[in-house]
């Protein structure tokens, strides 16, 4: 089988799940990883034929997809901030959100007159794979980061990209949800956190690669308390974060306006909202005033 017959073999197999579009862009990404070729070499060298390894590789890696599994899964690989990170299914897949949050934070600290220089201290609550924690001492060098995950799978997917990026994290076992395990914390000067927001409601609404492969305790709330891991937020930050320090958290769409009280409640004023490129309510900046 040449690499354009490999090519089409995936492409026509998956688009019973995909659309055309998604299905183009994860045949490439499936056989940049097999054959180690880029798009364009893919094309120059469409008739090479390949090698058995691949060929296996190929049925291996199309029968996963066809099971509705994640492309990041199949492939062990997500891009996040421009850079490659192992995941696997202790993690959730990074999102182009997420990014965005990220954004945001390093946008604000190149605005302090010391710039990326400045020695933040980060905690990233819930790091899952790391992505948040690791982007930002990418780009803020200079900065002490600590991340904190209930799942200690997660927190080895974590430390693995954090080596692989030759990045120095503090990475613990902690529940947010139990505020004696946070009690030995330092005082930070940014919190960060994507955490579980999706409301269970909503399961009915999403797709079978989400619900099936995805780690559910890091996507879904409780219907009657969907704002629980805000309130550890907040509490936490009111104990842990200094005066004027910045909380920033990725909030499901309808929290634009409830977020706003749970913070206040824990001095965490000047709330900020943002949307994300779709146009929803997505993130939320607030600053310790008390």
């Amino acid at each position: 089988m040449t690499i354009s017959e490999a090519s089409s073999f995936v492409r026509d197999a998956i688009r019973k799940i995909y659309d055309a579009r998604e299905a183009e862009n994860i045949t490439h990404w499936v056989l940049e990883k097999i054959t180690g070729l880029n798009k364009i070499n893919l094309l120059l060298k469409r008739n090479r034929v390949l090698t058995d390894q691949e060929y296996t590789s190929l049925n291996d890696y199309t029968t996963q997809l066809l099971q509705h599994r994640p492309v990041q899964y199949v492939l062990e690989e997500a891009w996040f901030c421009g850079m490659p990170l192992y995941v696997d299914e202790n993690v959730l897949i990074p999102r182009p959100e997420t990014e965005e949050l990220v954004a945001w934070i390093i946008s604000d600290a190149e605005k302090n007159p010391t710039g990326c220089d400045k020695k933040y201290r980060i905690l990233d609550i819930g790091t899952g794979s790391g992505c948040i924690a690791i982007a930002l001492k990418k780009n803020l060098p200079a900065c002490e980061v600590y991340a904190i995950d209930v799942s200690e799978g997660a927190l080895a997917v974590a430390r693995k990209n954090a080596e692989s990026a030759q990045c120095t994290i503090q990475f613990l076992n902690i529940n947010i949800l139990d505020p004696r395990q946070s009690g030995s914390l330092p005082v930070f000067d940014i919190i960060v956190s994507n955490p579980p927001y999706v409301p269970l409601k909503d399961k009915e609404d999403m797709n079978p690669n989400v619900l099936l492969f995805e780690p559910h305790t890091a996507l879904f709330v409780e219907d009657h308390d969907p704002l629980s891991f805000y309130l550890a937020i907040g509490s936490l930050a009111k104990r842990h974060l200094h005066k004027n320090g910045g909380i920033y958290v990725e909030i499901h769409e309808s929290m634009g306006e409830s977020i706003q009280p749970v913070f206040a409640s824990y001095g965490l004023n000047r709330i900020t909202v943002k949307k994300d490129m779709q146009g929803k309510d997505r993130m939320a900046k607030a600053v310790k005033t008390d």
